[in-house]
């Protein structure tokens, strides 16, 4: 990593310029640290990484009337072209075109200031912390994720990794009504932070057998909605064994290469595999679970470093992966 001066930017029509105060380490940004590669691609350096950020408003273009000079934003990443059949049926996350900040070529928000679409921004109330808003971004993910799975009032959910978004999906579930959450992770400290925001029960799976923890603690049915949210071939694989009969299996996990998958056993119990990808036309609802205080995301925020500290930020989140749930980077 290296600190390098850019030039002020300035904010043309439909834009505002952002005084960026949180940004979040992703694990996109970490992987892109720690390969240089993009869909097994080297990409051109320098690069400037994050996405998941919040901060002040310090000038407007013109026609911008939904956001002021002062106001505390925070910034939904996802700018698409609007027109393409995806974008004009309300799923933008799936626009072909869209420009993802952070994801090359297109640089992120790891800068003082930054120039962005403004109906991308979106005021913080005044109980929502900068901090949190930085946030918002992941935990639309987990909302989403939520949302794929239909969870609802007393069901039973499996969340297989209890990383940041694992976490931010058991902590939807739970808004949502789930009656029991259970989560499984290889590394108790990831564990007791569930147990911590509010997991029903816990598995151990670095010394515990998943399936037959799952089939005691839901009396032999298996679960109704099961999260595979480690991007990990092996948990990805033993999802079929978890849900129950009829029950719904979402995959949030980035899972690279190949998975041997069992499609037999799914078809015997008429499961559902869906899928997710980002998120779309939610972090409305996402600032108002944490204004209302129905999820506390700044609890996710395990370890926070200076700006001056970026590089300490990414090995933390790299190569301490038990111990951090969420690095924050303060500028």
């Amino acid at each position: 990593m290296e600190i390098r001066e850019l030039p002020m930017p300035q904010a043309q029509p439909g834009e505002v310029v952002l005084k960026i105060e949180y940004v979040g380490v992703c694990g996109s940004d970490a992987h892109f640290f720690e390969s240089g590669m993009r869909k097994g691609k080297a990409f051109d350096l320098p690069f400037i990484l994050g996405h998941e950020c919040a901060g002040t408003v310090t000038q407007v273009g013109a026609g911008v009337q939904n956001v002021a000079v002062g106001d505390r934003v925070c910034f939904e990443p996802q700018i698409t072209c609007g027109v393409c059949p995806e974008c004009r049926s309300g799923r933008y996350n799936l626009c072909k075109d869209v420009r993802f900040p952070s994801v090359p070529p297109y640089d992120g928000m790891l800068r003082d200031y930054a120039a962005i679409p403004a109906h991308l921004a979106f005021k913080l109330p005044d109980n929502v912390s900068s901090l949190e808003g930085a946030l918002i971004e992941p935990l639309a993910v987990g909302l989403s994720a939520a949302s794929r799975g239909d969870v609802t009032l007393g069901q039973d959910v499996v969340i297989l990794g209890a990383g940041c978004i694992g976490l931010l999906t058991m902590m939807a579930c739970k808004a949502r009504g789930a009656g029991r959450v259970i989560v499984s992770d290889l590394f108790s400290k990831r564990l007791d932070k569930a147990l911590e925001l509010g997991a029903d029960a816990v598995i151990d799976a670095s010394t515990e057998d998943t399936m037959a923890r799952v089939t005691e603690l839901t009396e032999g049915r298996g679960a109704d909605v099961v999260f595979e949210t480690a991007g990990n071939s092996h948990t990805a694989a033993e999802t079929s064994d978890l849900v129950r009969r009829g029950g719904v299996i979402v995959f949030v996990g980035n899972i690279n290469g190949e998975t041997p998958y069992r499609f037999m056993d799914l078809m015997y119990k008429e499961g559902e595999i869906r899928t997710i990808y980002r998120y779309h036309n939610n972090f409305p609802t996402a600032i108002r679970a944490v204004s209302t205080g129905r999820i506390d995301v700044k609890a996710i925020a395990s370890h926070q470093f200076d700006f001056q500290n970026v590089q300490e930020a990414f090995d933390a989140a790299l190569y301490q992966r038990q111990d951090v749930v969420k690095a924050v980077i303060k500028l």
